[in-house]
Formats: structure tokens, sequence, C-alpha cells
């Protein structure tokens, strides 16, 4: 079996932090390796005929996902703070992290964009908000952000939303471990375990 966890997460999904400030850790004790893919899952839910998320087309799922929310962060001490904007738009870090798929600083990255949307209520769908996040991680953010706006960039993060679908992933965190896939930010564990059997 496989020792590699495909990790699928879109930088507006809530669960999608809790997973994120979770998973390299885990891996790493359960020697499995992590690919980060983000995606949009705008595409998936239009796909379902959402033109929304579903936790504000469907309020009673909203209050309940924000208060699961506050309790699992509060489980995983992970600061939270509600965003004033729901969903935010995570298109431009997702295109950052198309463009170096693999590089080793992606995790810092991703966690820093979480933190940012989650923690510290940051329009991460904003340009100068991604670039003061590469500076302060002391990236070279002109050239990060440079590769960012590229059609390049644009068009592998479009292929990867395709790629998405066609896996039928319908929300996030999804792990895909050997074909077999695994959603929720509780199934994280599982993913992993499966992945080292």
């Amino acid at each position: 079996m496989s020792s590699c966890v495909d990790f699928w997460f879109d930088f507006a999904s809530t669960y999608s932090y809790v997973s994120a400030m979770r998973i390299e850790a885990l891996a790493a004790a359960n020697g499995t390796q992590v690919n980060w893919r983000p995606f949009l899952l705008g595409p998936a839910f239009t796909a379902m005929g959402w033109n929304d998320s579903p936790f504000n087309i469907y309020p009673a799922k909203g209050r309940y996902m924000w208060r699961d929310l506050e309790r699992l962060c509060e489980h995983y001490h992970l600061p939270l703070r509600r965003p004033s904007r729901f969903p935010r738009n995570g298109s431009r870090p997702a295109r950052i992290v198309c463009a170096h798929q693999g590089a080793p600083w992606i995790p810092n990255f991703v966690r820093a964009v979480f933190t940012a949307a989650f923690a510290e209520d940051q329009d991460i769908g904003e340009w100068d908000v991604v670039a003061k996040l590469l500076h302060n991680l002391g990236y070279d953010e002109k050239a990060l952000i440079t590769a960012g706006k590229s059609t390049e960039s644009k068009e592998l993060l479009r292929h990867q939303t395709e790629q998405a679908v066609a896996l039928d992933i319908f929300g996030a965190p999804t792990f895909i471990v050997d074909g077999e896939m695994f959603w929720g930010n509780d199934r994280l564990e599982y993913a992993l375990a499966w992945a080292s059997r």
C-alpha cells in the first residue's frame, strides 16, 4: 500500500483549516508523505446545484458548523476568529501552491494562509495580504506573487479543480490514499492509518 496521502483542501474551508494545522505532524509520525492539493469548492458545489457554501444555504447546518469548529479549535488548541465574510476567495494563495507543488515551504505557507483566514480575519483573496504572509515567512514575495499571477498558475489551479471534480470530491478536506477517499477532518487519522497498512 501507499505511504502517501493526497490532501485536497480549499482555503475557504473551515474544516480544512483544522486538518491543515494537524496533518503534517501526524503524517510525519506515521511515516506518510503529504501531497498538498488545493482546489476550489465552487465548481464542485455548482455541480451539486449549489451557488454558495451549504453552510450559508442551510442556516441550521451553518450554526452547527461554527459551534463545532469552536469546539474543535478549543480541543486542538487552535486560534479561531470567525471571518467577517464567509467564504473567502482562496484562489490566489491556491495558485501560488499549484505553481510550486512539492516545494518544502508549502506546508508553512498553507498554515499561514489558514491562520490569516480563520484566526486573524484577514482577506486572503487580496494579493497584498498574501504578499505580507510570504514576506513574514522570509520568502521572496515578489517572485512568488509574480508566479501566482501568471496564466500558468491559473491554469494549474483550474486543472487541479477539474481533477478534484473528476475524482468525485464533493467537500473539503478530502484525503485520498490509493484511490480510497476519506472525507472530513474527522477522517484524517483513518486516512493516515490506511496509508501505512
